[in-house]
């Protein structure tokens, strides 16, 4: 379970202080599948970043799966990142110069996943995202569609506890939008915890739960699927 407790976080400069968030106050279970909503601006993408690890808050508790984590070192921080969760950025972010099969494979050897391991893995990954065929090409030979869908498998196969998606449709066509969730939902319905921000009311709507933001805070939470 993940559970934060009056989390706020300020970014500061030497002439302004910026109140990202502003008490928030969540628990999300095991398996469960959120979708984040709000304007631009609303703290979406800080509350991902507090959740998977990447950024600390200012004041609160976080509790990452049974560990208290609000003031753990980047030391500590590192290897539950590395071991627990799985990302999907909306720019993609594979790595040019590496194939398909290597830019998922980056994911295990930061692991130390033995070789035939990490080979096994890699197809499975590729294979449940339908990109096996594409495993040597690099990703510039790729549409955007077939790009998220690798990153997917990225996230995907090192088998995390925790998915943090953050608008992972947004650069792509309806029916690309559409696989990638299907991917999501998926993975959830495997025990995985999905954390989706998007703006997509119609994406928003396949999560079990959206969280709205409003200038820092949580304004509205709504169960829209059993």
């Amino acid at each position: 379970m993940l559970r934060l407790e009056s989390i706020s976080k300020i970014y500061r400069t030497d002439e302004i202080e910026t109140l990202a968030l502003n008490d928030i106050s969540l628990e999300i279970a095991p398996g469960e599948f959120v979708a984040i909503m709000g304007p631009s601006g609303c703290g979406k993408s800080t509350l991902l970043n507090v959740l998977g690890l990447l950024d600390g808050p200012t004041g609160g508790a976080y509790h990452f799966f049974g560990e208290e984590v609000a003031a753990y070192s980047e030391r500590q921080l590192t290897p539950l990142r590395r071991d627990r969760i799985g990302f999907v950025f909306q720019s993609f972010n594979l790595i040019d110069d590496l194939s398909v099969a290597e830019n998922v494979e980056v994911a295990l050897i930061y692991r130390r996943v033995p070789t035939a391991t990490r080979r096994r893995r890699v197809i499975e990954a590729l294979e449940q995202v339908g990109m096996a065929h594409r495993a040597r090409h690099r990703p510039r030979q790729l549409s955007g569609g077939q790009q998220q869908r690798v990153a997917v498998a990225r996230a995907l196969v090192s088998e995390p506890s925790l998915i943090l998606a953050d608008e992972p449709t947004g650069n792509l066509d309806t029916a690309n939008g559409e696989a990638v969730m299907t991917m999501l939902r998926d993975a959830a319905g495997r025990g995985v915890t999905v954390v989706m921000v998007t703006h997509s009311p119609s994406h928003a709507a396949e999560a079990q739960r959206t969280i709205r933001l409003l200038d820092g805070r949580i304004v509205s939470e709504t169960h829209l699927a059993a």
